[in-house]
């Protein structure tokens, strides 16, 4: 009979059985993720360009569509014509800023690189007010990187511990159009001149834009133009700093020594919301119904992420992992009664035994 040579380590020593099971857990994992992966790229190669990006960007332009109506309903002197001006900027204002912004973000609107770029510098720094770099660097780079790992990609950033539960879920998030120009500008520290420059004429271009077309379409005075620019902006800031918070802070945190494997990472620390006919459509499926699917595949767009969606879930469950799913109201509900808990203090690292 023929000999097997046994496995050494690293250090030379004879590797046993406890140290084969784990290689075996090991590839195992790994094959759930590659398994999933070809499942969802059988479908994705299935599918026409309409369904790969066509439905998000006729939504995408349909919202700036909708802009110039907007700006001549807001100079109606009735007030149901101006309220339903206000309501058409604030909406369209919603998917621009928030689902354009993510899509450009990961370049889920064009397969050219380059197109992708303009893209992210149009809705990121015209269209959003931030720093296109620095929001991707946050965004791709750090939280979908290391999601839910302490210190790296946790979400603590949407923490302000020194707020009070009522002020931070209901009053504090209508804040979020003043400080976003205002954090963009404490992270462009450590850029390059040139982008520093083209940073700050896209922000101002984006936010003169609107003031003049306030000034001059609908006729609006200097503090009535300011005023009806901050409701616009502010008008989903609710709902966008609890979706923010809702889908991560209060599940499993890992460490970013012993993380588990992404499948299990992703599977552990994201939740997804139900489906909603104002923010699926205004914020993007990704960001709602279909988010623990855009964080296993960041590469796809919104209409993608809810194609594959019964793809995921199915198989999920089928291999016993988790699905999280939780309602709107009900996370809110968790948020305000254990605020010390989720926002105050800090989280407790969660190791998931024998996935890790």
């Amino acid at each position: 009979m023929k000999n097997i040579p046994e496995k050494r380590s690293e250090s030379g020593g004879l590797r046993g059985p406890a140290a084969r099971d784990d290689e075996c857990a090991d590839a195992e994992r790994e094959t759930l993720m590659m398994e999933l992966s070809r499942l969802v790229q059988e479908s994705v190669r299935a599918s026409s360009w309409w369904e790969r990006r066509g439905v998000d960007c006729t939504i995408l332009t349909a919202a700036f569509i909708s802009l110039p109506a907007g700006f001549l309903l807001l100079g109606s002197s009735q007030m149901m014509y101006f309220l339903l001006g206000l309501l058409m900027m604030g909406v369209a204002h919603a998917v621009i800023t928030v689902k354009g912004t993510h899509l450009a973000s990961h370049g889920a609107l064009s397969e050219s690189p380059a197109w992708a770029r303009f893209w992210a510098v149009f809705f990121i720094e015209v269209c959003g007010s931030f720093s296109a770099r620095a929001g991707v660097q946050a965004h791709v780079k750090m939280h979908h990187a290391h999601t839910n790992v302490i210190g790296l990609g946790d979400s603590s950033t949407w923490k302000m511990p020194f707020l009070p539960r009522s002020v931070y879920l209901f009053i504090a998030p209508l804040a979020v159009p003043i400080i976003t120009p205002i954090v963009a500008v404490g992270q462009l520290k450590g850029q390059s001149p040139l982008q520093i420059m083209r940073t700050v004429v896209c922000v101002c271009l984006g936010f003169f834009s609107q003031y003049y077309l306030l000034r001059c379409v609908s006729g609006l005075s200097c503090s009535s133009a300011l005023l009806v620019m901050l409701l616009c902006r502010a008008m989903f800031s609710l709902p966008y700093i609890h979706v923010n918070i809702f889908q991560h802070i209060g599940l499993p945190m890992f460490s970013a020594t012993s993380r588990p494997k992404r499948i299990y990472q992703m599977t552990n620390g994201v939740l997804n919301l139900p489906r909603n006919p104002v923010l699926d459509w205004t914020f993007g499926h990704s960001l709602i119904s279909c988010h623990v699917e855009h964080h296993l595949f960041p590469f796809l767009s919104e209409n993608m992420c809810l194609k594959v969606k019964p793809i995921v879930s199915q198989f999920l469950k089928e291999k016993k992992l988790p699905y999280q799913e939780d309602g709107y109201v009900s996370r809110l509900r968790l948020f305000f009664h254990k605020y010390q808990e989720l926002m105050v203090f800090a989280p407790p690292i969660t190791d998931l035994v024998g996935v890790q």
